[in-house]
């Protein structure tokens, strides 16, 4: 479950701009390997970005990721 802290965007963690990237694709819908090839990167380099952001979100899998680049606006 999400964390509580979490409740507005306001509060979410500072996200850096790739970082925002990835979330924007993949509240698209996008594959890590389709993430990849539009940024120019590795899957396994999208994947780290996403544990990232799994962590500075305390979101737990991708389903949680994507709700709270919805709330972000994404």
């Amino acid at each position: 479950m999400l964390h509580t802290t979490l409740t507005a965007p306001t509060e979410l963690p500072a996200l850096t701009p790739r970082e925002q990237e990835v979330l924007a694709y993949l509240a698209q819908g996008d594959t890590y390997r389709m993430i990849a090839c539009r940024m120019g990167l590795s899957p396994h380099t999208v994947d780290t970005y996403l544990r990232r952001l799994r962590s500075k979100t305390g979101a737990v899998n991708r389903t949680q990721l994507t709700h709270i680049a919805f709330r972000m606006g994404y």
